[in-house]
């Protein structure tokens, strides 16, 4: 739900209330009880890091980085092999298909 900041112009009182986008605009001051209340335009923060522990709960440990670092060179070495054994292989069908036909037409 949005946060709204809100002011009395009678007490000059300002707090912020947490306000669906349907609900209708506060008219009461919760500290003077006078009906000089008016919305304020806010920043409208999209993220708030409140309490402990946000960047701990966020990043990875050490340990798995490592852990996928070590894991890195090992699995491009056997992506680049297939890769090149599937190109090669391609090539020699290609080359071999070619052939064929050649000697097909070279024989009629």
């Amino acid at each position: 739900m949005p946060t709204y900041d809100y002011q009395c112009d009678a007490c000059g009182h300002e707090f912020e209330l947490y306000q669906g986008i349907l609900d209708p605009v506060k008219k009461k001051c919760p500290a003077c009880g006078r009906r000089k209340l008016r919305r304020l335009i806010g920043t409208g923060a999209a993220v708030v890091f409140k309490g402990s522990g946000f960047y701990q709960t966020d990043y990875r440990s050490e340990s798995y980085k490592k852990a996928a670092a070590a894991d890195k060179p090992v699995s491009s070495d056997s992506k680049s092999s297939d890769s090149g054994s599937g190109a090669s292989g391609s090539k020699s069908s290609d080359s071999t298909t070619g052939a064929k036909p050649k000697s097909t037409t070279a024989k009629d």
